[in-house]
C-alpha cells in the first residue's frame, strides 16, 4: 500500500528526491511538471506558466494559468509546462485540507428531525398535563373510585403517545425512497425525503449542473474582421489549427461545430502542427490545399494574433472592443489568422498574415435548466447559482437561464474588504436577496448555507466537487449531482444518477406528495386508536 501513497520530488540537501507526500514540510522546494498532482499548497518560482486544473477544487470548468508568483493548491493537476515550487502549507492547512476539516466537523441534525423532537416534545408535556389534570378533577373532585380513575389515565396515556408515528414515516419515506430512485435520485438519508419538501433556497452548482460542463462557441455573436469571410469560414479555420488528439477543451469546442469533425482536415494535407506553448500563445497549422498551394492557419490568444496581423493598426481598436465586449458578457476571446506560403516549405515566414475574426466561448446552460428554474419558482423554491467560475461568467448564465443577474463575489462579500455599493446592507440580508455569487471557494459555500440558515430557511445545495463537500455536508438536503467525486457523494444526502436540475424539482413534487400520504395514514391511525382506547367506546365493542 506504501507504494500507492502520493508522491513528490523534492530538493533536500542540494539533491532531488523521490519521497511521499506526507513527508513535505513548508520550506521544502519540489518540481511540478505536466501531469503531476500537486502534493501541496506551493507559490511558483521561476519560470514559464503553468497550465492548472483545479475543477475539482473550485469548480473552475477550464485550466487556469499560474505565473510565477502565483499560488497552486494541494489535489489540482497540472495541465502544461514545467516548474519549481515552495511549499507553503501540508495536510489540514491547505485548501483540501480545510475543506475535508470542514466537513469533519460538522455535526448536522436534519430539519425534520428537529420538528420530530419537538413534536415529542409537545406530546410529552400534554400528557403529563393532561393527567395531572384529569387526576385532580377525577380524583380530588369527583371522588371517582380508583380503577375508574386509573383506566382512564392509561387511556389517556396511551392514547396521547404517538405510537403509530415511526410506522407510518417509515413505511411513508419507503415509497418516496422507491420512486425518487425511479426518477434517478438515490436517497442515503430518508428523513430528506421529508426535508426536500419544505425546501424553500436551493444553492445550486453552475458547472455541470446548470450548464453542460461543455466548452462551445456561440455561433450567433461571432465576429468577422477580413471581407470574404462568413462566420463558418472563421470556425473552418479554427478547426485547422485545432487538434483533437491533444484533448483540449477549446480544441474539441471548435471541432464540434463542424457538421462534420472531419471537415477540418478535408480536401488538404497537413505538412505542420505547432502546438500550444505558454510563450507564443497559439496554435498553427501549416498545409496544401487540392491545388499543392501552401497556406497557414493559426489560433490563439487575441492579443498573440493581433500581433502577427499586417492591419493590426487599422483593426487593433475594433478587436479591443469585440473582446471587452465578450469580457462584460462573461465570453472567452479566441482570434483566427491565415496567411498564404508562396515559398512552399514549412520554414518560411509566409506572407502578411490575415486577421479573420474573433470566436466567443461559453460553458453553455442546459437544455432545460431555464424551464426548471421557472418551475422551482412556481413551487416557491428559490434558486441561487453558486459557481467558482468569474462573476461575468455567473452573471451571462443567470441571464440566459432568466434566474437574475444579482450577483455578488464571494471574496468581497464575505471577506474582509465589503465593496462600496452593497456596503449598506447586512450581509445576511445580502445573501438572502441575491441571485448568486462567483470565484467561491469551499468556505464560502459553507458560510453561505450556514448564513440562509439562521434566516430559518430550509436549504439544499447541490454539487460535484470536493470544493462542494463542506456545504453539502451542512445543508439541509445536501444533493450530489451526476458524475459527482466520491467526497461529494459521501458528504450528501441525495445522490443523482441523471444530469440537470430537472430531477431535483420532480423529487420535491414526489418529497410533496409524500407529505401528504403520511398527514392521512397518520391521521388514520390516530382515529382508529382513539376508537378503540377509549373507555365507553371499548364497552360498547364488548
Amino acid at each position: 500500500m506504501a507504494r500507492l501513497a502520493p508522491k513528490a520530488k523534492a530538493l533536500r540537501d542540494g539533491t532531488w528526491n523521490e519521497l511521499d507526500a506526507s513527508l513535505l514540510v513548508p520550506g521544502d522546494i519540489i518540481s511540478i511538471k505536466l501531469g503531476d498532482i500537486i502534493p501541496a499548497d506551493a507559490r511558483l518560482l521561476q519560470g514559464d506558466p503553468l497550465k492548472i486544473d483545479q475543477s475539482a477544487l473550485t469548480g473552475e470548468s477550464l485550466p487556469v494559468t499560474k505565473h510565477p508568483g502565483g499560488g497552486v493548491y494541494s489535489g489540482s493537476t497540472c495541465k502544461q509546462g514545467e516548474i519549481e515550487a515552495v511549499v507553503i502549507a501540508t495536510g489540514i492547512h491547505t485548501f483540501f485540507g480545510k475543506a475535508a476539516h470542514l466537513v469533519e466537523s460538522t455535526t448536522h441534525v436534519g430539519h425534520f428531525q428537529k420538528v420530530l423532537t419537538s413534536i415529542g416534545n409537545f406530546c410529552i408535556c400534554s400528557i403529563a398535563t393532561g393527567m395531572t389534570i384529569e387526576l385532580i378533577v377525577m380524583a380530588a373532585v369527583q371522588h371517582r373510585p380508583y380503577r375508574q380513575t386509573v383506566d382512564n389515565l392509561l387511556v389517556l396515556l396511551i392514547g396521547g403517545i404517538p405510537i403509530a408515528m415511526p410506522t407510518v414515516l417509515s413505511v411513508t419515506m419507503a415509497i418516496g425512497s422507491h420512486k425518487l430512485a425511479q426518477q434517478g435520485a438515490i436517497t442515503k438519508r430518508m428523513t430528506a425525503i421529508e426535508e426536500m419538501a419544505g425546501m424553500d433556497v436551493l444553492c445550486s452548482d453552475k458547472t455541470g449542473t446548470l450548464t453542460l460542463n461543455k466548452l462551445t462557441v456561440d455561433n450567433n455573436i461571432i465576429e468577422v474582421f477580413t471581407r470574404g469571410y462568413e462566420k463558418s469560414d472563421v470556425v473552418l479555420m479554427a478547426a485547422r489549427a485545432s487538434r483533437l488528439e491533444n484533448q483540449d477543451a477549446i480544441d474539441f469546442a471548435i471541432v464540434a461545430m463542424l457538421p462534420d469533425p472531419k471537415e477540418a482536415r478535408a480536401g488538404i494535407e497537413e505538412v505542420h502542427f505547432l502546438p500550444f506553448n505558454p510563450t507564443d500563445k497559439r496554435t498553427a497549422l501549416t498545409y496544401l490545399d487540392a491545388k499543392g498551394k501552401m497556406h497557414r492557419v493559426s489560433k490563439g490568444a487575441p492579443e498573440q494574433i493581433l500581433n502577427l496581423a499586417a492591419n493590426k493598426s487599422e483593426i487593433k481598436r475594433k478587436v479591443h472592443q469585440v473582446i471587452d465586449n465578450f469580457a462584460e458578457r462573461g465570453l472567452r476571446s479566441l482570434a483566427v489568422a491565415y496567411q498564404e506560403v508562396p515559398e512552399g516549405t514549412k520554414e518560411s515566414a509566409g506572407g502578411p498574415w490575415q486577421f479573420i475574426g474573433l470566436l466567443p466561448l461559453f460553458d453553455p446552460p442546459r437544455h432545460d435548466s431555464a424551464e426548471t428554474i421557472r418551475r422551482a419558482l412556481d413551487l416557491g423554491v428559490s434558486v441561487k447559482m453558486i459557481t467558482g467560475d468569474q462573476l461575468a461568467i455567473g452573471k451571462e448564465t443567470g441571464r440566459r437561464l432568466g434566474m437574475g443577474t444579482n450577483m455578488y463575489p464571494s471574496s468581497s462579500l464575505l471577506g474582509d474588504k465589503i465593496d462600496s455599493d452593497i456596503a449598506v446592507l447586512p450581509v445576511d440580508e445580502l445573501i438572502e436577496q441575491a441571485d448568486g455569487f462567483a470565484g467561491v471557494f469551499p468556505e464560502h459555500k459553507y458560510e453561505i448555507v450556514k448564513r440562509l440558515q439562521a434566516r430559518k430557511h430550509i436549504c439544499g445545495m447541490t454539487g460535484d466537487g470536493v470544493n462542494d463537500a463542506p456545504a453539502l455536508k451542512v445543508a439541509d438536503i445536501g444533493i450530489a449531482v451526476a458524475d459527482a467525486t466520491d467526497a461529494a457523494r459521501g458528504a450528501s444526502d441525495i445522490v443523482l444518477t441523471e444530469p440537470g436540475l430537472s430531477v431535483i424539482i420532480s423529487a420535491v413534487l414526489t418529497s410533496n406528495k409524500g407529505s401528504w400520504l403520511m398527514s392521512i395514514i397518520y391521521v388514520f391511525f390516530a382515529d382508529i386508536r382513539c376508537i378503540y382506547n377509549h373507555p365507553y367506546c371499548g364497552k360498547f365493542m364488548l
